[in-house]
Formats: structure tokens, C-alpha cells, sequence
């Protein structure tokens, strides 16, 4: 077994890697904190040696022990993404405030039919009509937060869990559900909006605990039903769902539309919109829901309908809410594209079901990083310095982000570890004026 390295990790990062130690054992710990280090500055490919060779390590450590960390270490990649949505929700959320969550699902492509739960899945992002691929399908829940260098909502990607074919993880809306109410149990006290596209609607919305309230876009064929009716004073079971509702489309054409004003895709405008309580009864069960039918430019029909459990809502905010969904989009995109995310190589079901966790957790920990202690407001001015053709950005982007925290890891391989010791150039010219005077004295 070859001796650990002391690498050094800067102190403003391992204040954050730190959070996540009662996860581990203490080498296991190390060996987080070094491959996370790897992962930021590795600049190619993000396998499993990949990081190792980032963190300077491929030469000091076994390879093994990196594998071992993700397909036989003694962790929680569940807990690990509870403790990464606490750590952003702390540092980024407002004390107090609702926290709103996103969720969606991704495939990270996959070759080999070895690899642990691949399988064909719809991919939105393949070519040709078809739009499936094959590989592991995750769910992902996202923090939303507001940071005060970026006017666009940001989404802190924190939790996973990988669709398996054949079990209960077959279905989406299951994992969401359980990732949001894992999330709501670990804040007592606080309220989570839970917002996701018209995917995640279904019988499991009727176990919800309190406090966590969903939000997605309601089918053109849901079967919509009156309130009950008041207790008519006869025998038998008083009826649980009113009279059914007509269609969408006639619904609108009733509706009285009000001029609602939104901020939305950057964008601040007046549309209309109409709200209506009903129940959703084969979805919700006799918990109440609110629709919001959603008209931008015709003065007929309706262009979008959202769907929402949160009791009297606010229009304007469950709209708001529902665009600020787009972000997820670009946290996803972001993991693929910038922190190559899914690039590891495992096929073992224990490695499969650790890896994503980890890097996602780590994109969560580079977003605070640089949310916290790693932004400077000369960061942009600088990135427009060396590449002149974007004249127009005045804002710092995930690759900025990643970049300066590339940067500072690096740049503390290279620091004095005391500030009065001297550097290599001075040790040099003291030496050199040493053997002048040895000269001068012989």
C-alpha cells in the first residue's frame, strides 16, 4: 500500500468538504475529498482514474482505491444528497423561506449490456424521430436558489435516484415523490414547492406530506370534478367529488381571464389568467387543487394550464414558479457539458448507484463554493478580457464558476504553506550570494 499524499486543499473548499464528513469513515472521507478536489480540476475525461489523475494522485495511490470508494465503500448516496440540499439551502436560501425544488429526469448514455439497470429510455436530446437511447435513467431533484451575482434563477442539482426497470424505481414520479418527501422530513418548519413537468402527476400525489405542495402542468384530458357537496342530511356515505367538469378548452371559453403581471425567461410581461378550485380526484384524491389557465397572446382558449396542491396560491408566483422549472434544464445540461457528469465507466450495480450521487453532489458543492467565498465582480471583466467576442456578458456562467475554482485548487498545490517562508526564487539568490561571499572571503 503506497503512503497517502498530503495534497493541499483550499481552506474555503474544505470548510464545504467538511460538511459531508459523519458520512464517511475517516479514509473514506480522504478519499472523497481527493477525488472531489480531482473532479473540479480534471479538465478531460471525468472516469473514475480520470480523478484520480486530476487530484495529482495516480502515482501515489492504488487505482483500486478509487474504485473501492464507489463500488464497496460503506456510504449513503441518498444521505450524501441530503446532505448537499442542506448545505445549499443554508448557504443559499434565505432562513425562513419556502425552498423550492425542481424535478426532472435524464439519461446519461451508457454502451454495454453489463452495465447496471441500462436499459432503452426516451431521450429528448437524441437524433432522428425516434428520441430514445440507451443508458441509466436518473432522477434528479434540484435546489432553486437566487444568486446575487446571476439575475437567472439557478438549480442546485442535489439528489438522484436511478430508474430500474422491473421494481417500484420503474416509475419517476415514485422516486420524485419520495426524494421530496425524504427533502421535507430533514426541514421541519420550513415549506417545499415541488415543481415538475406534466410527467410527474399521479396516484402517488395522493400520499404528499404536509408542508410539500407540487406544482406541474395538468394534462388537456384530466378529468376535473366539482367540490363535494355539503351534507344533504340523507343516509349513506356523503359524496366525495362533485359533478365532473367540462373540458379544458370549454372551461376556458367560460372563464374570465385577469391581467396578471410575471417575470418569466427574463423577461417581465402582462398576460392573462383565470384560476379555478376543483378536484383532480384520480390524482389528488380529495385534497382541493388549483388551475391556472395561462393566455399570452390569443383572446380565445388558453396557451398553457398548471395544476398546483398549494392552497390559495398567488397566480402570479405559481406561474413564476412553473417557467423557473427551465432551470433544472440548464443544471442538467451543465453537468453533462461542463462537469462531465456520466463519463465514468462503472457497471456494478453498487458503483452505478454511487457515481452520479457523487458528481452531482459535487457540482452542488462548486456552486457554493463560488456563491460563497470564490466570486469577485472582476471575474467577468476578466473573462471578457480574454475572449473579446462576448461583448455582451456581464454575468459569470457555470464554466466561469468551474474554472476560477479549477484555478484556486491548483494555484494551492503551489502556495507557501507560511506566509513568511520564501520562495524558491529567493532561497536561489541567497544561495548565489552566499558563494560570492565565500569567493570574496577565500
Amino acid at each position: 500500500m503506497l503512503p497517502d499524499a498530503a495534497i493541499p486543499v483550499p481552506a474555503s473548499l474544505m470548510t464545504l468538504l467538511a460538511v459531508f464528513s459523519p458520512l464517511f469513515t475517516a479514509p473514506s472521507f480522504r478519499t472523497f475529498a481527493m477525488l472531489a478536489c480531482g473532479f473540479f480540476v480534471r479538465s478531460g475525461q471525468r472516469t473514475v482514474c480520470g480523478m484520480l489523475t486530476g487530484a495529482g494522485l495516480s502515482r501515489l495511490w492504488p487505482h483500486d482505491r478509487a474504485h473501492y470508494f464507489f463500488s464497496r465503500a460503506r456510504w449513503n448516496p441518498n444521505d450524501l444528497g441530503i446532505c448537499a440540499a442542506k448545505l445549499a439551502i443554508a448557504l443559499l436560501v434565505p432562513g425562513g423561506e419556502a425552498v423550492e425544488v425542481l424535478i426532472d429526469d435524464t439519461l446519461f448514455r451508457r454502451r454495454g449490456t453489463k452495465v447496471w439497470a441500462a436499459s432503452w429510455f426516451h431521450d429528448g436530446s437524441a437524433a432522428g424521430p425516434a428520441k430514445t437511447g440507451y443508458g441509466n435513467n436518473w432522477v434528479v431533484l434540484a435546489v432553486r436558489v437566487r444568486l446575487p451575482m446571476v439575475s437567472r434563477p439557478v438549480a442546485v442539482p442535489v439528489m438522484a435516484k436511478l430508474v430500474i426497470k422491473g421494481t417500484n424505481s420503474a416509475s419517476r414520479l415514485w422516486l420524485g415523490r419520495r426524494m421530496a418527501t425524504r427533502l421535507a422530513a430533514e426541514l421541519p418548519g420550513r415549506e417545499v414547492h415541488v415543481t415538475a413537468d406534466s410527467a410527474y402527476a399521479g396516484k402517488e400525489l395522493k400520499e404528499l406530506p404536509d408542508g410539500v405542495t407540487w406544482t406541474t402542468r395538468l394534462r388537456s384530458n384530466a378529468a376535473l370534478y366539482d367540490l363535494p357537496p355539503g351534507r344533504t342530511g340523507r343516509k349513506g356515505r356523503p359524496r366525495v367529488k362533485g359533478d365532473r367538469l367540462p373540458s379544458l378548452a370549454k372551461l376556458a371559453a367560460a372563464a374570465v381571464f385577469s391581467q396578471v403581471t410575471v417575470t418569466r425567461y427574463g423577461k417581465t410581461e402582462t398576460i392573462a389568467a383565470a384560476a379555478f378550485t376543483c378536484l383532480w380526484y384520480s390524482v389528488t384524491g380529495a385534497g382541493p387543487v388549483t388551475v391556472i389557465l395561462i393566455r399570452d397572446k390569443p383572446k380565445t382558449g388558453y396557451d398553457l394550464a398548471l395544476v398546483t396542491t398549494q392552497k390559495d396560491p398567488d397566480t402570479a408566483t405559481v406561474i413564476e414558479r412553473y417557467a423557473a422549472r427551465w432551470a433544472i434544464e440548464v443544471a442538467i445540461e451543465d453537468a453533462k457539458q461542463i462537469f462531465g457528469t456520466g463519463q465514468a465507466r462503472n457497471r456494478t450495480a453498487r458503483a452505478v448507484e454511487h457515481t452520479i450521487p457523487f458528481m452531482l453532489a459535487c457540482q452542488a458543492i462548486a456552486v457554493c463554493w463560488y456563491a460563497t467565498a470564490g466570486h469577485d465582480p472582476a471575474d467577468t471583466e476578466a473573462r471578457r478580457a480574454n475572449a473579446p467576442w462576448y461583448t455582451s456578458k456581464s454575468q459569470p456562467s457555470t464554466a466561469d464558476m468551474t474554472a476560477k475554482l479549477r484555478r484556486v485548487i491548483i494555484a494551492a498545490k503551489f502556495k507557501r504553506p507560511h506566509a513568511g517562508q520564501p520562495e524558491p526564487a529567493e532561497i536561489h539568490a541567497i544561495r548565489l550570494a552566499w558563494e560570492d561571499a565565500e569567493d570574496l572571503a577565500a
